[in-house]
């Protein structure tokens, strides 16, 4: 029986087809493919067991040993697994590692039962080639950096073009001391796929916010980065207080929500509080001992004033950590980059911001 394939194309994560990841749960783990569930026809230790026979005894012997440890009531029950995500999913593809044994064999198993679904030609490496292209295409397009200090709504205005592309997103982070988000951040494979799909079918000008080149676990890849730093700039300038309100709406409710979801109202809560106190003391070498002791007593008497009822209480330990830190480092960033700063197009507030991001991108 012949079977069949389908090539590694990036129209199969743009019509966000359901893929079949037959790896190892630990490959699975470092990086995935968009819109991908990991079913796979080995664990890690059988994977193990099964490379240490491939290395010594060659791969005759190590497809022998899978065989033996995916048998009986193990393989009926990967069988099984398999089954009941097509019978939810039935337009599912399959891919392993290369398109090649793994793959192929849970095809064969499938088809054994009356069940036939395609592989990936090239499997997981063909079409992480083919988005890791889509990245390398992307640093040749036209490029608009959105700019200015924390609080200022950037990624909001992001959202708000249909050609931005956010960056902090893909990689599960708020890109600060302060921006882990309840789940686990992505890796760079898994950023650098978010990417990609958010890049596919974006052929024109392509609007960023500014940001470090590392945003929790990811880096933003070297071609892209440098793109940006050449790119033409739009800063927002808005009030402290109006930035005060962004961040306790973004970086304190939103995140206490998010851990609430899952954990409940009071481990969410307590797990918000925990997050923050650790974000400010990673910061304890750049605020000095003195300022650090400060913002820690004001941070623990807003929490108690959450804690109450008063979510605002927490503009004590925001403000001076924007005026007194953020603030400032921006503005040195700003001077040290003033004999090869990117143009800035635009300076203003956050709604004529916007409304000159669409008119550049027209």
């Amino acid at each position: 029986m012949t079977l069949s394939t389908t090539p590694a194309s990036l129209e199969l994560i743009a019509a966000n087809i359901p893929l079949i990841d037959v790896r190892a749960p630990v490959e699975f783990a470092q990086g995935s493919l968009p819109g991908a569930v990991n079913l796979p026809l080995m664990v890690d230790e059988e994977r193990h067991q099964v490379g240490i026979a491939y290395k010594q005894q060659g791969q005759q012997a190590a497809i022998a040993l899978g065989e033996r440890l995916v048998s009986g009531e193990v393989k009926q029950a990967r069988i099984a697994a398999w089954q009941q995500y097509l019978a939810q999913h039935p337009e599912a593809i399959v891919y392993c590692f290369r398109g090649g044994l793994r793959s192929k064999i849970a095809q064969q198993w499938l088809a054994d039962t009356g069940v036939h679904r395609p592989r990936i030609e090239g499997g997981w490496k063909a079409l992480r080639q083919r988005l890791c292209q889509r990245i390398d295409e992307a640093a040749r397009q036209p490029m608009l950096v959105i700019a200015g200090l924390t609080g200022c709504a950037k990624t909001a205005l992001i959202h708000r073009l249909p050609n931005g592309i956010d960056l902090e997103a893909c990689a599960n982070h708020k890109g600060s001391a302060f921006g882990r988000q309840p789940e686990e951040p992505t890796t760079q494979i898994d950023f650098e796929h978010a990417l990609a799909q958010r890049l596919i079918g974006q052929t024109g000008k392509l609007v960023f916010e500014d940001e470090s080149r590392q945003i929790g676990n990811a880096n933003i890849p070297l071609e892209v980065w440098y793109a940006l730093q050449r790119a033409p700039r739009i800063r927002i300038e808005m009030p402290l207080d109006w930035r005060l309100d962004q961040l306790r709406r973004d970086y304190i409710e939103a995140l206490e929500q998010g851990y609430a979801a899952r954990f409940g109202p009071e481990e969410g809560r307590r797990r918000m509080q925990r997050q923050l106190s650790s974000a400010l003391e990673r910061l304890a070498k750049r605020l000095g001992n003195a300022r650090l002791q400060r913002l820690q007593r004001l941070q623990t008497m807003a929490f108690r004033a959450h804690a109450a009822g008063d979510i605002q209480a927490h503009e004590a330990w925001l403000a001076p950590l924007l005026t007194e830190y953020y603030d400032p480092l921006y503005r040195y960033h700003l001077e040290k980059q003033q004999n090869n700063r990117p143009a800035e197009l635009f300076v203003g507030d956050w709604e004529s911001c916007l409304a000159a991001a669409r008119q550049w991108s027209t």
